[in-house]
């Protein structure tokens, strides 16, 4: 029955159809069961306090918002256990707006087969309930064995690792009710391992192309792997061309620090100079781009921005108001 249905909803250009023009800027949410910017973890589950306070005064500055998926436990993948807190958030953010879901449980990258049925399950019942426009999912290895790791690592740069990335992006792309959007991994030095000797930028391209995935950049995943290779300050810009800049849907910000050195992709909501320079660098080379994405940003009780972040927060909208202004501008002439 469910593939009956998903094939009407194709036929009817609904659920896997990809997004056109410009939606703007958007608000990626990591919330973690029990913790203060997170979910409630007793009742039912609900935003926290504090979550509430940012999106009852900000949401309306998003133009389309994801959730990154956190489970409540190690208990059933049941989707019924996760509305009530779902359904709250996305009315704080507003009904009918735009959603997205950034998943956590595809192991794009992983280089071991793995069963797949109960986690596409679960996720076409979220999609079939919210309507997500795509689903995120780093190109990255987020358990191994059946056991999740702390943090998820590179897909293995070798040929066997493209093969096995392929197969797992490709299978995810028919199995899901919304278009898949890959996102380049993140390479973080000391805290994850390298296997490998293929260049991931041309690494990532293949999977996209091989499997008709869209593209998601993460600035600072780009800028982390750069700084790994030796390419940084002015060579941050080099062998960017090797990405699938034209299939990219999506781009993500959040918060980054070079500690000694080493690029740290923190999530601590305060973003680098060299973020922004990079994402003005890209834009012009991103046809087919829906959205950038301030993701994680850091607030305090009152859901306000923490002080240290807001001088950049304030340069990414404008840079994006401004995108989104000429792209409207194009339409209105070509109308």
């Amino acid at each position: 029955m469910e593939r009956v249905a998903r094939r009407a909803r194709e036929e009817r250009g609904e659920g896997k159809g990809e997004d056109s023009g410009r939606l703007g800027l958007g608000l990626g949410m990591d919330l973690v069961w029990g913790e203060r910017i997170g979910f409630e973890k007793t009742g039912e589950g609900r935003p926290t306090d504090r979550v509430a306070a940012f999106l009852q005064q900000h949401a309306r500055d998003y133009d389309y918002m994801f959730v990154a998926f956190q489970p409540i436990d190690y208990g059933p993948l049941e989707p019924e256990r996760y509305f009530p807190a779902y359904d709250r958030l996305f009315e704080l953010f507003g009904p009918g707006r735009p959603l997205a879901f950034h998943h956590t449980m595809l192991n794009t990258g992983s280089p071991e087969e793995y069963e797949k049925q109960a986690v596409a399950e679960f996720t076409n019942a979220l999609i079939g309930r919210y309507g997500f426009r795509w689903v995120i999912e780093d190109l990255g290895i987020w358990s191994l064995g059946g056991r999740s790791l702390p943090y998820p690592m590179p897909p293995v740069l070798t040929t066997e690792g493209l093969r096995r990335c392929v197969g797992h992006v490709g299978e995810w792309v028919r199995r899901l009710d919304a278009p898949l959007s890959v996102e380049f991994p993140g390479f973080t030095e000391g805290g994850s391992f390298l296997v490998g000797t293929l260049d991931a930028f041309a690494f990532f391209d293949t999977v996209i192309r091989e499997t008709g995935a869209l593209a998601t950049l993460d600035v600072g995943h780009v800028l982390a792997y750069q700084w790994l290779m030796g390419r940084t300050g002015k060579r941050m810009f080099e062998g960017l061309e090797a990405l699938p800049l034209d299939r990219c849907h999506e781009v993500h910000l959040s918060g980054c620090q070079i500690v000694d050195g080493r690029f740290r992709d923190l999530h601590h909501g305060v973003l680098l100079d060299e973020q922004l320079a990079l994402l003005e660098h890209l834009l012009p080379m991103m046809p087919r781009l829906t959205g950038v994405t301030y993701e994680d940003p850091n607030f305090d009780v009152a859901g306000r921005l923490v002080p240290k972040s807001r001088p950049n927060a304030e340069r990414l909208f404008s840079i994006v108001r401004a995108w989104k202004e000429e792209a409207d501008a194009g339409a209105r002439r070509v109308g």
